[in-house]
């Protein structure tokens, strides 16, 4: 059958509540406040991240149980193929990647905003053309570039180094942002009362929230790391609930925090008029001057990074994974051969994520809303492989293996699954406020094009291996999931 290769395990459990944190908490918590608020106000951000962090916990349940279960490199893929086989394994992984590979990205040109923010002088002096109305220089390709190949680098040198550097830079993030907060509060003019008025006036406060829980897959997208690295973990895999609860909890409250500290800091309404690059840098500096722009461009470069960090740990994972599994080339699953760590799919990741700059940040931003489609795919996997394997009552079909007698478990596994049904049907139903663009569906159509002839490529050669197999490779057992019906598709 062959040996299967495996991760060494060398995460310990505080790093990977930094990864999941830190995957979740990136760009978008520094660069995005005006935007939100210009959809939703203020109140309206701030309720529609609650109400989806609610529902992300009510997802991670099937999560918990699946990696304490199944602590496995590939998550979302492995369970696919658990209750659904081969295909839906292919499907998810699929969606996965691109979401992953695109928020690695997206994190790397949002570090060359940043640049374009403080120091226009450097960025400014090599421009190339425009995309969708974006100016693209040649300094911000550079800089996305240097970042993409440092963390490329250092992640292939192993997850320990990584590991400590992304708490690290979770705990420097997660203090900035608490003094910045504090600090604009502290500030004669700033308060609560440039918060009003709470929802923009031209639309209702139910469709203002519900515009920002539909973003609640993509504003969290990063808890889901946890599995990737469950191979890896140096504890019990009991602890991987809560780990991603607390990731999930903190990501919410820092959210709130940056909303607050950019609403407070001067009346928002005008904020968004003006229509800045980076409305909440604009806030901080006039406010707290050159003090308040250092914290802030600190917070969001820890939060780039371990953003960054995070993602290619994931990607690489996932591309392992799938590779073990005979789905893409076998070159994807080889080790390092002195640091053991997937080298070649970080390095693909890190390549892939370095032509985006050369395409505008207009035109990433199209691919990223899209790609959240992927990531409500693989929630909608995870949660309906946990109902699958949570069970009423010990029946015929009960295999001690892999069921567990948990009613309580089952239901909440089918509120996951309607939570992201209901995600999926507020980016894809017309009408709806979060509905994507046209751009968005145009990209999300092609890849999933893509998708299809990939598949049918590799069809007959993954169709061939054979059961047992197949199950040892993704799984490292040979009989698990063998008398579960559903496993082939």
């Amino acid at each position: 059958m062959g040996e299967r290769t495996t991760l060494k395990k060398s995460l310990k459990a505080h790093w990977v509540w930094a990864i999941a944190l830190g995957s979740s908490i990136g760009w978008g918590a520094f660069v995005s406040p005006i935007d939100w608020m210009s959809t939703a106000g203020p109140v309206g951000v701030i309720l529609g991240f609650l109400i989806g962090a609610v529902l992300m916990m009510v997802i991670a349940v099937s999560y918990g149980f699946l990696i304490k279960s199944f602590p496995v490199s590939g998550g979302e893929f492995a369970y696919s193929y658990i209750s659904l086989g081969r295909t839906h394994a292919f499907i998810s992984g699929w969606f996965l990647t691109l979401g992953y590979i695109c928020i690695v990205a997206l994190n790397a040109s949002a570090f060359a905003l940043m640049f374009k923010f403080v120091f226009p002088a450097l960025i400014e002096n090599l421009h190339l053309y425009q995309v969708a109305g974006w100016d693209v220089y040649g300094m911000e390709i550079i800089i996305a570039s240097v970042a993409l190949g440092l963390f490329g680098f250092l992640n292939i040198r192993g997850t320990g180094l990584t590991g400590r550097m992304q708490f690290i830079f979770c705990s420097v993030m997660i203090l900035s942002i608490v003094v910045i907060t504090f600090m604009v509060g502290a500030q004669p003019g700033a308060g609560l009362s440039n918060v009003q008025p709470f929802f923009p006036a031209e639309t209702t406060a139910f469709a203002a929230i519900i515009s920002i829980v539909a973003i609640a897959p993509w504003a969290y997208v990063g808890f889901d790391n946890v599995p990737q690295a469950a191979e890896e973990f140096h504890f019990s895999s009991k602890k991987a609930f809560m780990l991603i609860i607390l990731a999930i909890l903190f990501a919410a409250v820092l959210y709130s925090f940056m909303v607050i500290a950019t609403a407070m800091a001067q009346p928002w309404q005008g904020l968004a008029e003006q229509g800045a690059a980076w409305g909440t840098g604009v806030a901080i500096q006039e406010l707290l001057g050159t003090m308040g722009l250092v914290l802030l461009v600190t917070a969001l470069t820890m939060g780039v990074f371990t953003g960054l960090n995070g993602f290619i740990i994931s990607s690489s994972r996932l591309l392992f994974a799938m590779s073990r599994a005979k789905i893409i080339p076998e070159a994807f699953s080889k080790l390092h051969p002195k640091h053991e760590t997937p080298y070649v799919g970080i390095i693909f990741t890190v390549i892939v994520s370095m032509f985006a700059p050369w395409f505008g940040r207009e035109a990433l931003l199209w691919v990223v809303d899209m790609s959240s489609i992927g990531v409500t795919i693989a929630y909608f996997y995870t949660c309906f492989t946990a109902f699958s394997l949570f069970k009423m009552k010990k029946d015929a079909s009960f295999n001690e293996e892999i069921h567990v007698v948990a009613p309580g478990k089952k239901a909440v596994a089918v509120l996951g699954m309607i939570a992201s049904i209901t995600f999926l049907a507020l980016l894809l139903i017309p009408g709806s406020p979060a509905f994507l663009g046209i751009e968005s569906r145009i990209a999300l159509v092609a890849w999933i094009a893509l998708g299809f002839i990939f598949y049918f490529a590799k069809r007959t050669e993954f169709n061939k291996i054979p059961k047992e197999q197949l199950n040892y490779l993704i799984l490292g057992s040979k009989k698990i999931v063998a008398k579960n019906r559903k496993v082939e598709s």
